[in-house]
């Protein structure tokens, strides 16, 4: 696909939100391998190939990253703030994947480690991921503990 546009394009990228379904649940984060906020706890993600999807992407970076293989996911939101990637404007489409507990992962691919932190007690994040577990949290709500609607027949 050759196309040339007059109008400057973003990168897209997906990230992933993947919350356990325990008491108290707990949250996913790689540690950031390279630079921008290197050293620094992120959602695991990434930039979106040409050849995939959005949903695609996030299943392929959350393995690439940590290693952990999952596939069914919600997606969140898009993420478009203009700032929100110092190396250039960036818009992400965020996923919401729900385990029944912690499984084993490892910092993979440009990841420096991966670790779960309970949900009460998150550790400082780069980016915007503080919005995009904000948001992922009470998709997790009402997913796990959906409202019943109540008829007044």
């Amino acid at each position: 696909m050759a196309y040339n546009y007059e109008y400057p394009r973003p990168a897209v990228t997906a990230d992933c939100v993947v919350i356990t379904n325990e008491p108290l649940p707990k949250v996913l984060f790689i540690q950031r391998g390279n630079n921008p906020f290197k050293g620094s706890w992120a959602l695991p993600g990434g930039f979106m190939e040409m050849d995939e999807t959005l949903d695609q992407c996030a299943i392929r970076e959350l393995k690439e990253e940590t290693g952990l293989q999952l596939s069914e996911c919600y997606q969140v939101g898009a993420y478009s703030g203009v700032s929100r990637d110092p190396r250039t404007r960036v818009i992400t489409a965020a996923y919401l994947f729900i385990v029944p507990e912690p499984f084993k992962v490892e910092g993979r691919d440009d990841a420096a480690d991966a670790q779960w932190f309970p949900i009460t007690d998150l550790p400082h994040l780069a980016f915007d991921h503080y919005d995009i577990v904000r948001d992922a949290v009470r998709l997790y709500a009402r997913v796990v503990n959906p409202i019943e609607k109540v008829s007044n027949k």
